[in-house]
């Protein structure tokens, strides 16, 4: 089987970009969080003359999110904390990153988009964390939400589950530009922003910059993976969710 994600390198790797290249979906499954990984582990190498790592989603949409199916119980153990190592991984990297997104843009995949720093949109953008729908919640969006909207209008999307659009995104602030042609939004913002600049100077920038954001993960995503996998996992309702959206039915809950 082919790779899940595809690398390249731009500006003589001042840009590298990582595609999700299962569409239409582009899951977040355990298979592509490796090889996304094991990418992001190349650059972090021999980051050179790099000052941006770029993720899009091949195809019309950025991701449908995490793999649901990981999510049973047989393998959630290993889904979740797999998920959770990528976004160390790209704070260890101390690079900065932007996502490009076009479609849905869902769950893990909304997280991921959201974790960047620069986050370009089109109009056809639908973005929502709708795990509460499952009957479970979204570890990495109750840390980042926050970093770029209000605590309130974060935990209206957490509870909700409810997608908003690409305008909308970019007027809450969720992301940073919806535009026609987001590809060239970036380009043009990499070139007044980041092209002239030194990629010592960029990367300490950037962690500087992200250090409250970097302290938050630190800090608070042991204790929600704790209570996602310990407390939430052994109630009945999310294991109804979960298995209900594999089998594609209506959830029955019985609130336990």
């Amino acid at each position: 089987m082919s790779s899940p994600v595809r690398f390249s390198s731009e500006r003589s790797g001042q840009i590298e970009r990582i595609v999700l290249d299962r569409p239409k979906g582009n899951v977040l499954d355990l298979e592509m969080l490796a090889a996304i990984r094991e990418g992001i582990e190349h650059i972090s190498e021999d980051p050179g003359s790099c000052k941006l790592l770029v993720f899009e989603g091949a195809g019309r949409h950025f991701s449908f999110g995490a793999s649901v199916e990981e999510h049973l119980p047989e393998t959630v153990g290993r889904m979740l904390p797999a998920f959770h190592r990528l976004f160390w991984d790209l704070e260890r990297l101390s690079i900065p990153t932007a996502a490009v997104v076009r479609g849905q843009c869902l769950g893990g995949g909304f997280e991921l988009a959201l974790w960047c720093g620069l986050l370009f949109c089109d109009e056809t953008a639908r973005f929502a964390v709708p795990e509460v729908k499952l009957g479970v919640f979204p570890p990495i969006a109750s840390i980042v939400l926050p970093w770029r909207v209000s605590g309130a209008r974060s935990t209206q999307m957490i509870l909700s589950g409810e997608p908003i659009d690409g305008m909308t995104a970019a007027h809450l602030g969720i992301a940073d530009w919806c535009c026609e042609d987001p590809e060239d939004r970036l380009q043009k913002w990499f070139t007044q922003n980041l092209e002239g600049k030194s990629s010592i100077a960029v990367r300490a920038a950037w962690r500087a910059s992200r250090r409250l954001l970097a302290d938050a993960l630190r800090n608070d995503l042991t204790s929600l993976e704790s209570l996602y996998l310990k407390d939430l996992m052994s109630h009945t309702d999310p294991i109804e969710g979960i298995s209900a959206f594999v089998e594609k039915r209506p959830p029955v809950w019985k609130n336990q």
